[in-house]
């Protein structure tokens, strides 16, 4: 029915795992998963889940984009969005390079607000627009920082640096989000802000959890609780904390500790308790909701997903949450569904984030790989499965 039967992450686990010259029950000895299930998965019978690939990708030593297929380039060209990384990159490459005289010289005042509206748009999952401005906003909060450093000028740019990693993330340029997480940490040591450098220990964490290193992705995170508790204690390093246990749910919750998932949400939770829905705060959409989709989550990595599917029916999402966060919820609760046989209210989730962020729904490895999974247990393709089937490339 569909093209490019061999573009899925099976087939790409099973191209992977014969140029180790590995059969599938030697790679399933080294997986925590059943022989069965890594059969069904290479096949295409069974969508493959981030954990899944993750243990994958450490059991043949590669990255999990050799997997996933990321960046996905064809649809970034059709979208017109390849192009628009090329300029962020080397606006990430001449962080050094100092004043250039070239640029105008606005107030910082408006640079910083600049710097502000960039994280703005990409919580409103305006993917394009962001990454249209960004080269320039950091070129000239750059050397706006070089001819007169002040604190407000450096924690900007890195903000700037912290949407180039969002950015990249959201495409699929894992590599260039590590470049940008680096700058983010050479204008946060300058800017002097431990609120910043914990959260960028944050974001490197949520790095290493993608790649299945949830040792590494935790120890990074209690280093981030180490920076932050040399801040003032105010609601701005509560939020930063309590997210930071947001984080360290996840990543246990993929490592398979529930213990230690519960400790960490109830901590989040008493955060959220002192700073009520505090989505303002460096942009986290830290507050009472988070901590309530954050615990869905955990359940869906837990593999819970019956449990996920029942926790998503009693979330409401306030108005002031990101659209960018509402619809990785949606995509997080279309999985549950599909893995729970609810394939047309998976597909309904999966329509819904479509049109609540449609470029970070089309480069989202979770959404494409539960679209790929209704497209193969489905009986019947619906006309809107398929139009979301080709939207995808499959």
């Amino acid at each position: 029915m569909f093209g490019r039967d061999d573009d899925h992450t099976g087939a790409r686990i099973k191209e992977q795992r014969k140029l180790a010259r590995l059969t599938q029950r030697q790679l399933a000895e080294r997986l925590p998963y059943s022989y069965s299930l890594l059969n069904q998965v290479e096949c295409g019978a069974k969508s493959a889940s981030p954990d899944f690939v993750a243990a994958v990708a450490q059991a043949l030593r590669i990255d999990v984009t050799v997997l996933t297929g990321q960046p996905y380039v064809t649809e970034l060209q059709q979208d017109r969005l390849a192009a628009l990384v090329r300029p962020i990159r080397e606006a990430l490459d001449l962080y050094d390079l100092g004043v250039d005289d070239e640029l105008p010289g606005r107030p910082p005042a408006e640079l910083v607000a600049a710097a502000n509206r960039l994280c703005g748009q990409v919580r409103a999952a305006r993917l394009r627009k962001a990454a249209c401005e960004l080269p320039g906003v950091i070129a000239e909060l750059t050397a706006a920082a070089c001819r007169a450093p002040t604190t407000g000028l450096w924690q900007a740019l890195a903000s700037t640096y912290r949407t180039a990693h969002d950015i990249s993330v959201k495409l699929g340029y894992y590599d260039l989000s590590s470049v940008a997480l680096d700058r983010m940490d050479w204008a946060a040591r300058r800017a002097s802000d431990p609120c910043l450098a914990a959260i960028r220990q944050y974001m490197r964490a949520l790095a290493y959890f993608r790649e299945g290193e949830y040792r590494i992705g935790q120890r990074l995170i209690a280093v981030g609780h180490d920076l932050v508790a040399g801040a003032e204690p105010t609601r701005e390093s509560t939020a930063v904390t309590g997210q930071l246990h947001l984080g360290a749910s996840i990543i246990a919750a993929r490592a398979g500790q529930q213990s230690t998932v519960e400790i960490h949400l109830a901590e989040a939770r008493l955060c959220a308790s002192r700073t009520g829905e505090a989505a303002e705060i460096h942009w986290l959409s830290f507050g009472p909701a988070n901590v309530s989709l954050h615990q869905m989550s955990a359940a869906v990595e837990m593999r819970q997903y019956d449990k996920a599917v029942a926790q998503a029916k009693k979330i409401t999402l306030p108005p002031t949450l990101a659209t960018s966060r509402r619809a990785h919820f949606l995509i997080d609760r279309a999985r549950s569904e599909m893995e729970t046989g609810r394939t047309d209210a998976a597909l309904n989730s999966l329509v819904e984030a479509r049109r609540t962020a449609p470029e970070q729904t089309r480069y989202h490895s979770g959404a494409r790989e539960t679209i790929t999974g209704l497209v193969h247990t489905s009986r019947r393709t619906p006309e809107s499965l398929g139009h979301m089937a080709a939207w995808i490339g499959l």
